[in-house]
């Protein structure tokens, strides 16, 4: 039980890789909240999920775009269960075209959802955890961030974003006992991927080292060790987690 008696928030918690975290999380004994954006049937399936298996956790609904919604589920979460030690942000979309064609509304959705819902729950996160000298912030970024993909222009510049926001913060929060670090997924089986997946076939597993996709646990894993004790004298990283995608001259 690493992390018996901490309490997390996992932002985009309702599916996908957040769902994983949160089981991770819980499974390693800590309290667990999670914001979701619109499926309350999954929101409130995992919380049962979770209760049956002698778990505490709560979901909120939340449009991780909006900064105001950030302050009142951190709050929350700190009077529900008196702090907040982990803070996984990984709600995120995709509205990939290219740029030529590209709307304004495709571009600012993605840096509001990706970039600023950073910002907002990691203020909001941050503050409490200098007040208690400690703290874990996870982000979850992406490949992409570093190398690119074509028709990704959006997603990638909040990749690339979160990646230089996290080792920043790093620097400030460091002498608080904070820790904070990114994780780098390559193409994990999500719904969020599918269509990219289903495009590409069979050939995306050949560029892949381990000759497979990610699966959500593959980051849930990487994430729980970066929330954990153990990690504490790694901060302002960005670890990769892909399979070997990127061992060659790129994606």
């Amino acid at each position: 039980m690493k992390l018996a008696g901490k309490i997390a928030l996992v932002t985009g918690g309702s599916r996908g890789i957040g769902r994983a975290v949160v089981h991770a999380l819980a499974k390693e004994g800590a309290k667990v909240a999670f914001t979701y954006n619109s499926n309350e049937e999954a929101a409130n399936g995992l919380v049962k999920e979770l209760e049956l298996d002698q778990r505490e956790a709560v979901a909120f609904k939340a449009d991780a775009a909006n900064g105001e919604r950030a302050v009142e589920v951190v709050n929350a979460v700190v009077e529900k269960w008196g702090k907040i030690d982990i803070l996984v942000n990984n709600a995120g979309i995709i509205r990939d075209n290219l740029l030529v064609r590209m709307g304004e509304d495709e571009w600012m959705d993605v840096i509001n959802t990706n970039l600023n819902s950073i910002f907002h729950y990691c203020k909001a996160a941050v503050t409490h955890m200098m007040s208690a000298r400690y703290g874990r912030v996870v982000n979850i970024s992406s490949v992409a961030g570093r190398y690119g993909n074509p028709g990704q222009t959006n997603y990638a510049a909040t990749k690339g974003g979160i990646d230089g926001f996290s080792r920043c913060l790093a620097y400030e929060m460091g002498k608080r006992n904070i820790t904070v670090n990114s994780i780098a997924p390559g193409f994990i089986a999500t719904d969020m991927t599918e269509a990219i997946r289903n495009a590409a076939g069979k050939e995306i597993k050949k560029q892949i080292a381990v000759r497979r996709l990610g699966e959500p646990e593959d980051i849930a894993n990487a994430a729980l060790f970066l929330a954990s004790d153990e990690a504490s004298y790694i901060t302002g990283q960005i670890l990769t987690v892909d399979g070997g995608l990127t061992l060659g001259s790129g994606m």
